[in-house]
C-alpha cells in the first residue's frame, strides 16, 4: 500500500466522529480485552441502517455495545435490537452503555449463549440487517443461520473479513485465516446474495438478500 493509500484510509476512519456514548463504550472494551469496531465500521453499519430503514436488526457479538450503538443510532426510532454474546460481562458493559446513551431498554434484547444455539431459535425473514462478528471458527454456521433470518432486500454484514490483513494473502494459511477467506467466497457465490467487501477497518462483507 502506498503511503498516500494508508494516509486516505486512516482519514476514512475518523471521517465521522464517535459520540460520548459510544467513546465510553469503547473505553469498556478495552478494559474487558474487547476489541470493537472501529470508528470507520461504525458509521458504515449506521448508513446502511438508515439506508434501510431498520426496525429488526441481529447482532452476533455484543461486546461492550459499540456496534450496538452505531446501528441503534440508524435504525428506526422504535426499531428493536437483539444482541447475542456468549460473555455474561460483556453484556453487562453493554447494558451500561445502552443506558449512558439514554436508550430504553425495550430497544434492545440482549441474549446470553452461543450464537449457533440462539441464531435458530429466531425468526425466519424477520429481520432487516444481521451483523455477525464472531469467533472465524463459527462464522460459516452463524453466516447460514443469518441468511435465514434475512428478509428480502436484508442485509448481511461481517465485521473482521479481511481476518488482520491476512485473508489477502494467499500464503497464509493459519485455520482462522482460512475459514475467513472461504466463507468471503461462500458468501460471493451465493446466489441468493448479492455482496461487496469493503476495506473499512478490519473489513467488512456486505450482501443483500434478494
Amino acid at each position: 500500500m502506498s503511503a498516500d493509500k494508508a494516509q486516505s484510509w486512516a482519514y476514512t476512519e475518523e471521517f465521522v466522529a464517535e459520540d460520548e456514548a459510544v467513546a465510553a463504550a469503547r473505553g469498556r472494551a478495552e478494559e474487558l480485552g474487547v476489541t470493537p469496531v472501529s470508528a470507520g465500521v461504525g458509521s458504515l453499519l449506521r448508513v446502511v441502517t438508515a439506508a434501510t430503514r431498520a426496525r429488526a436488526v441481529a447482532e452476533v457479538g455484543t461486546g461492550t455495545g459499540v456496534a450496538s450503538l452505531w446501528l441503534l443510532a440508524g435504525m428506526a426510532t422504535d426499531g428493536v435490537l437483539t444482541s447475542i454474546d456468549i460473555e455474561p460481562e460483556h453484556q453487562r458493559a453493554a447494558r451500561e452503555s445502552f443506558a449512558e446513551a439514554g436508550l430504553k431498554p425495550a430497544r434492545t434484547r440482549l441474549i446470553g449463549g452461543r450464537a449457533v444455539d440462539v441464531l435458530p431459535r429466531l425468526a425466519d425473514g424477520a429481520y432487516d440487517l444481521v451483523l455477525v462478528d464472531s469467533d472465524p471458527a463459527e462464522l460459516a454456521e452463524e453466516v447460514d443461520q443469518a441468511v435465514r433470518l434475512l428478509r428480502s432486500g436484508g442485509v448481511l454484514a461481517v465485521h473482521a473479513a479481511l481476518w488482520h490483513d491476512r485473508v489477502a494473502d494467499p500464503a497464509r494459511r493459519d485455520e482462522d485465516t482460512v475459514a475467513v477467506r472461504e466463507l468471503g467466497k461462500q458468501i460471493r457465490e451465493d446466489e441468493r446474495l448479492t455482496s461487496a467487501l469493503l476495506p473499512s477497518g478490519e473489513g467488512v462483507l456486505l450482501a443483500v438478500r434478494r
